[in-house]
């Protein structure tokens, strides 16, 4: 915990200190800037002066290259060729078109595979990957982290001082990969060591009394087997902590070496896929900001209504902004769909409009940048009928690539106006909540549920779309960061707690925050033991309550609970509370032998609140009246607004994003001046304000 505390202080520091050159490069007037992936590699290059010049015309401004392109960069060990990517890169530059260069450590070349084949990674049951697919090298593998510096650095060497690139990005889609090859093994070994010092803390840490899992060394100690029941809950956690450290160390490692020879306005980011328990996002301080990658419709995200698959779940664009935003200085999406995939269980058709909703929700939500995978529909490879900007035939645009061509018109508009005045309306402000989130917390609940009816992210997302429904701005925050300027805070299911973070929130509250906690919270340390004490003793004082017990009915035999005159099912946990004299019961079980205990409570506390919700309901629909009544009782105004309707606010600009299906009427002010769309939204529609 001590040095994850460590890497966010100097990754804090290092995102203050790059905050300046990111506002010059993506200053504020040019609100967002657009552009698309690109493969000169894929394409005859007779071809490529049309695509690019094509690509502009367009009105996209910056392009992509050479992610999956190791083999064309070293076709052989230690010979390189960029001749053909600096004629690429030279016709960016002749049609104005800004360039993104890209390592291509997802992609190792075969040379190297057959080579030093304990580069490719292994899974748990001993098979090794092989070249053939992407991301099947190890970031384990020391050798492959060391030579892959070797191919950055001559990139780096080659590019760092060229105008031409504006940035770089590292990878692609990196996440955490449970590595079973040799060098993972001793790896996590020497991981542990350095964590522990000695083998007996590490035993005193693990519990390995129990169950003879005592070690007298640490060369004793393999990966866990994740599959193998019964698993030390210590080590396994010990194992994702390690992951997501060789994941993050890795981008670190790759950000540092390309900052040796790039100049200073050449930033360094990557494009992260939006794995909220994975432990390793914003944990790479040489990043100057991050990215990420979303995809809307591939057939397994039913949206709203009986077609609304075709647009996408409504939340899950505004989820990963939220997630994103307060983890780096400024962030973009470097990978948004463009029209039909080919990857999913059922590739259906976006709805029309579809693709130009995503990209203004991306703007709703604060992105500087946005960049669209790809330009052109593949031919041939694992990808093909994945839609492109233009189709197969390389020059006619897809319905895809003409909402882009709006998307774009539309912000060269609103770059016109006068948006000098970038207030935002204080009853949108006012709500702004945070949720403390840590992914430890996600770990330790998952790998020990209790009941098979919990879902970690679920629970949390019965707080966070009620919110979205009242308008709220949401931050997703870790407890290092400042709560104090949060009007209330909500701290869902956060098992994993010490002293120091209940002092925080102690003083938050006191100082006037309103605080929400929820079942399964301060049941164990940041380690994942239970207090030896009283039921999650430590936090009792601040809810103003003892948890006498917490109770998991059976499915068959689900109960419920009284909010005010209304009946909630539940099914999944409920902790039976005792509250103190000055603590005040909001909602009672109902249906088993603790009937008429509290499981809802509030209290007073300083100039602020502490509420606890010691049930999870079926459906949300409890936790929603919670927040309800909270925001009620602070006289803090909330929205209504129905499933699929978001709207936001930035540069003093309103944004309506519609993913229902059915029209809704926006209640804006009669003095608001209307620059995109109508106050009345279509399914797929969009409507953009300026607040005078």
């Amino acid at each position: 915990m001590r040095k994850f505390k460590l890497t966010l202080l100097v990754l804090s520091l290092a995102l203050l200190a790059r905050g300046q050159k990111l506002d010059v490069l993506f200053p504020n007037n040019q609100l967002i800037t657009t552009g698309v992936y690109y493969y000169p590699e894929h394409w005859d290059s007779t071809q490529w002066d049309r695509d690019l010049k094509n690509m502009a015309a367009m009105g996209f401004e910056f392009t992509h290259f050479a992610e999956f392109a190791w083999a064309q960069l070293e076709p052989a060990e230690g010979k390189y060729d960029f001749a053909w990517l600096d004629k690429a890169v030279s016709l960016a530059a002749k049609y104005k078109l800004k360039v993104i260069m890209c390592t291509s450590t997802c992609t190792p070349p075969v040379w190297l595979a057959r080579k030093h084949p304990e580069i490719l990674s292994m899974n748990e049951n001993g098979q090794q990957m092989d070249h053939g697919s992407r991301q099947h090298a190890s970031f384990s593998s020391s050798y492959y982290r060391t030579y892959s510096l070797k191919m950055i650095a001559e990139l780096a060497r080659h590019y760092g001082k060229d105008p031409r690139i504006v940035g770089w990005q590292i990878d692609n889609e990196p996440r955490t990969f449970f590595d079973y090859n040799p060098d993972a093994q001793q790896r996590f070994r020497m991981w542990l060591k350095n964590k522990y010092k000695t083998i007996d803390a590490l035993n005193a840490t693990w519990g390995t009394l129990f169950w003879s899992n005592t070690y007298s060394d640490f060369s004793q100690i393999n990966i866990p087997l994740h599959s193998q029941w019964g698993m030390n809950l210590n080590q396994r956690l010990d194992h994702y902590r390690f992951a997501a450290d060789e994941t993050a160390t890795f981008l670190d490692e790759q950000a540092s070496e390309i900052k040796k020879y790039a100049d200073t306005e050449q930033w360094v980011t990557t494009n992260y896929i939006p794995s909220y328990e994975g432990g390793y996002i914003g944990r790479s301080p040489q990043l100057d900001f991050i990215t990420y990658t979303r995809y809307m419709v591939y057939g397994e995200s039913l949206g709203v209504g009986r077609k609304g698959y075709r647009m996408g779940d409504p939340l899950r664009i505004a989820m990963a902004n939220d997630f994103f935003r307060p983890l780096t200085p400024l962030f973009g999406v470097m990978e948004l769909q463009p029209g039909q995939v080919n990857w999913g269980g059922i590739n259906p058709q976006p709805m029309p409009g579809a693709v130009r909703l995503w990209l203004w929700h991306q703007f709703a939500g604060g992105s500087k940048l946005v960049c669209t995978y790809r330009y052109r529909a593949p031919l041939v490879g694992y990808e093909q009928y994945h839609y492109g900007i233009v189709g197969t035939d390389g020059i006619t645009p897809t319905p895809g690539g003409v909402e882009y061509q709006k998307f774009i018109q539309e912000i060269e508009l609103l770059r016109k106006e006068n948006l000098q005045d970038a207030s935002i309306p204080a009853h949108y402000s006012n709500r702004k909540t945070a949720i403390l989130y840590n992914y430890e917390n996600i770990w330790g609940m998952e790998m020990n549920k209790q009941t098979n009816q919990w879902n970690s992210m679920g629970h949390i997302m019965k707080y966070y779309n009620p919110l979205k429904a009242f308008g709220a701005p949401v931050d997703f925050i870790t407890d290092q960061m400042d709560f104090n300027k949060y009007p209330v805070l909500i701290a869902p299911a956060y098992q994993q707690i010490d002293q120091s973070l209940i002092d925080k929130l102690e003083n938050y509250a006191k100082a006037g925050g309103n605080l929400l906690l929820t079942c399964r919270t301060g049941h164990k340390n940041r380690e994942g033991h239970l207090w030896e004490a009283k039921f999650a003793a430590p936090i009792h004082d601040l809810i103003g309550a003892e948890i006498e017990f917490y109770d998991l009915p059976m499915p068959h035999a689900q109960d419920s609970v009284l909010f005010g005159t209304k009946r909630y099912a539940w099914k999944t946990w409920g902790e039976v509370l005792l509250p103190k004299a000055d603590t005040k019961t909001w909602a009672t079980f109902e249906g088993d032998f603790y009937a008429g205990k509290p499981a809802v409570i509030s209290r007073k506390l300083g100039k602020g609140t502490v509420t606890y919700v010691g049930i999870d309901s079926n459906n949300g629909l409890l936790e929603k009246e919670v927040l309800k009544k909270l925001y009620s009782q602070l006289a803090i105004p909330v929205e209504n607004y129905p499933e699929g309707v978001t709207v936001e606010y930035r540069d003093g600009l309103g944004i309506a994003v519609n993913y229902s299906d059915k029209v809704y009427v926006l209640n804006i002010p009669v003095t608001a001046k209307i620059l995109v769309g109508k106050k009345e939204i279509p399914t797929a529609g969009v409507t953009v304000w300026q607040l005078r």
